[in-house]
């Protein structure tokens, strides 16, 4: 009796839910909108920066806030082999500043920096929402003025409008004050909610106790006639917080940035303070904060530095993207220029060495090289379906002649036979037309 070989019928593993793949077809938006990004930040001399996606859980406990709904109920947190508390970043400046107080970059320095990756929060999953989502984030560090402030704003409303996303997009701004300020007003506003106790939500009651001004921003329809009720943070604010703040409105005026205060405007991180500013859009529904940021002074002694004032701000590209797209602001182009297909023995290896010239003499041309062979009507549906210009066909006859089969796949003209030393010639001469 022969073996067996018995093979255990095995589920397939999946992603873990909320945390998405990003297939091939998908990545060209992401590479388009991330290469604006970049160009964005060159134009305004902010540098790259990355960190890692785990931190220790005390950094973003003392910068995040103990009792922020992040900390509190979002975090993926575990203890290492060595039992530390460690954490998949929920977001990034905690760790940017980490870094930059760690490698002495902004002890009398000024630091621009950016950076994108992915962040991690385990909320419950919905079309906007992810467990992993990937931020693009600025920031600068070292400068205290309000003028820094609406540099940051102006390089958002430049990217909308280089998207072509500014009718889309509203954008609303606010102060949070100094923290003594905040915390006066805290206890107004649980003197205020507390009245109206039975008008608040579950969450809203517990966050009395904790965190009172996340109440403002509760998105619960039936508590928002009570929420436009409550005192206001601007009439709690001092000269210096209302001086800070009305240069950031002047300053927008000046530079033809439209704006709407809007005094319900919170963050839900315990580090802001000073100016704080969302762009929303209501085609995305319940998430429609596709970029937010503000002021954020008082960190850098949170975690044990000096005293460094920051601003900056985070946009999710997922919902940008979301956004192109159903704006129809964002149209698929074709990955490939050029489809080598090739037939017969020696031609396996004539394809590969020829494909290779290709790329030496004409680094920028998109040349796929078909990988499998087979029948020629397959490989030329795959070179149709790669969005390709032309085909070049390397057959039995081809090889034995040293010549090359050109077949227009997007014209209405006859294919052509060329000797192989001309065809880096020919391709030279057709580029606009791939381009």
């Amino acid at each position: 009796m022969g073996e067996e070989s018995i093979v255990a019928k095995t589920s397939l593993i999946q992603a873990i839910r909320g945390m998405n793949d990003i297939l091939p077809d998908e990545i060209p938006v992401w590479q388009y909108l991330e290469s604006i990004l970049q160009a964005l930040m060159r134009a305004y001399a902010y540098q790259e920066i990355r960190t890692p996606i785990l931190e220790e859980t005390a950094l973003f406990k003392r910068s995040v806030g103990e009792i922020t709904d992040i900390v509190e109920k979002e975090m993926y947190t575990f203890l290492d082999r060595n039992g530390d508390s460690l954490s998949l970043r929920p977001e990034g400046t905690a760790s940017c500043m980490r870094a930059c107080l760690e490698h002495g970059l902004v002890y009398h320095q000024v630091q621009r920096l950016w950076y994108v990756g992915p962040m991690f929060r385990h909320e419950r999953p919905q079309k906007g929402r992810y467990r992993q989502f990937y931020q693009f984030t600025a920031e600068c560090l070292g400068v205290a003025e309000p003028s820094i402030d609406v540099e940051l704003i102006l390089l958002t409303s430049r990217l909308w409008k280089h998207l072509g996303l500014s009718s889309c997009l509203e954008f609303q701004l606010n102060s949070l004050g100094l923290l003594p300020e905040r915390e006066n007003y805290k206890k107004v506003l649980v003197t205020y909610f507390s009245s109206r106790l039975s008008e608040l939500d579950e969450d809203s009651q517990r966050r009395l106790k904790t965190n009172p001004l996340r109440i403002l921003d509760s998105k619960n329809p039936e508590m928002q006639s009570c929420i436009a009720g409550a005192p206001v943070l601007s009439d709690h604010l001092g000269e210096v917080s209302q001086a800070h703040f009305h240069q950031v409105k002047t300053l927008l005026d000046k530079a033809g940035v439209a704006y709407r205060v809007n005094p319900r405007l919170v963050r839900g991180l315990d580090y802001y303070s000073h100016t704080v500013f969302e762009w929303v859009t209501t085609q995305l529904g319940a998430q429609g904060t596709v970029c937010a940021g503000g002021r954020y002074d008082s960190l850098a002694q949170q975690l044990g530095g000096m005293a460094v004032p920051g601003v900056g701000f985070s946009m999710g590209l997922e919902r940008i993207i979301a956004l192109l797209i159903s704006e129809g602001l964002y149209l698929v182009s074709p990955q490939v220029d050029v489809y080598l297909l090739y037939q017969g023995g020696a031609a396996v290896e004539e394809a590969l060495l020829l494909a290779e010239t290709i790329h030496n003499r004409l680094p920028e041309l998109r040349l796929l090289r078909d990988g499998s062979g087979g029948k020629l009507t397959h490989q030329f549906k795959r070179a149709d379906k790669s969005g390709a210009v032309l085909a070049l066909i390397l057959g039995e006859q081809e090889s034995r002649d040293k010549t090359i089969t050109i077949k227009f796949l997007r014209q209405d003209k006859p294919q052509i036979t060329l000797a192989q030393d001309k065809l880096i010639y020919f391709l030279e001469e057709q580029s606009w037309k791939i381009s």
